[in-house]
């Protein structure tokens, strides 16, 4: 494995690497000097090892490309940085960072915490009892909002999903083609209702149903299944596709269903 990140000398290597590469055929050695933090002379070193080690070829004065064994090693050399870059923010930053959750009872700072997800809300209870756990940064009673840091492990959630009730455009008779009874049955279950149009909204005030959203629907239903709720979307016909496009987008399971008498 190469690790670019070993030393300095490995790690100047492949920046000048990748500055022939974008750069090539017309390489200007006094440029890439001043890009890398380094003198020409070195450069002009760094370069002739990469020749010799056949990961560029020459083909003039100032003219480099990059081989195709230089290429491969480019993109193992990248997979080592991006590697550590994930260990860095996953692992490091993330546990070091500090959330702020929902206290289901009175917690002290200091104390371990298993935390979920409940009706699409981060939750923290005291004790170490769930899949994932973090550390108390603060006070708090119980209903009141608590930081949380030094995370580990995975929170345990099932994923929701989104039904897409079709409501006909004004111009085919919009909510007045739709029976009131179907519209409550599919939002019987659901934890959140969206309406996306003008019809879709009426659809819903004439089934005595308030939509919890009625903006920005797609994106607010794809991120609400993420965190584990039902999501019923009723949608004018012209508005579905924005719809779907996001929850296909957002890998979110969703079924459209018609929705005319």
């Amino acid at each position: 494995m190469v690790d670019v990140l070993d030393n300095k000398r490995a790690a100047t290597r492949f920046r000048i690497l990748v500055e022939i590469a974008e750069r090539q055929p017309a390489v200007s050695q006094g440029e890439i000097a001043d890009e890398v933090g380094v003198t020409s002379q070195a450069v002009s070193e760094y370069i002739r090892e990469l020749v010799e080690d056949g990961f560029v070829d020459k083909e003039g004065r100032s003219r480099y490309r990059v081989t195709n064994e230089g290429v491969d090693w480019l993109f193992q050399a990248s997979d080592d940085v991006r590697r550590f870059a994930d260990h860095v923010t996953e692992d490091i930053l993330d546990a070091m960072s500090e959330d702020a959750y929902i206290a289901t009872d009175d917690i002290e700072e200091g104390d371990t915490v298993s935390l979920t997800v409940e009706d699409g809300l981060l939750h923290a209870s005291p004790g170490s009892e769930g899949p994932a756990t973090g550390v108390a940064t603060t006070d708090a009673a119980a209903g009141t909002d608590v930081g949380v840091t030094s995370f580990e492990g995975v929170i345990d959630l099932e994923p929701g999903s989104v039904t897409v009730l079709q409501i006909p455009a004004v111009r085919s008779g919009g909510s007045r083609a739709v029976d009131s009874n179907t519209v409550v049955g599919v939002c019987a279950d659901a934890d959140l209702v969206a309406a996306a149009g003008i019809e879709a909204i009426v659809a819903l005030e004439e089934a005595d149903i308030d939509p919890d959203v009625t903006f920005a629907v797609g994106d607010v239903a794809a991120d609400a299944a993420e965190r584990g709720l039902d999501v019923t979307v009723l949608a004018t016909t012209d508005a579905v596709g924005r719809v779907t496009d996001v929850l296909r987008d957002g890998d979110v399971s969703y079924e459209v269903l018609e929705s005319r008498d």
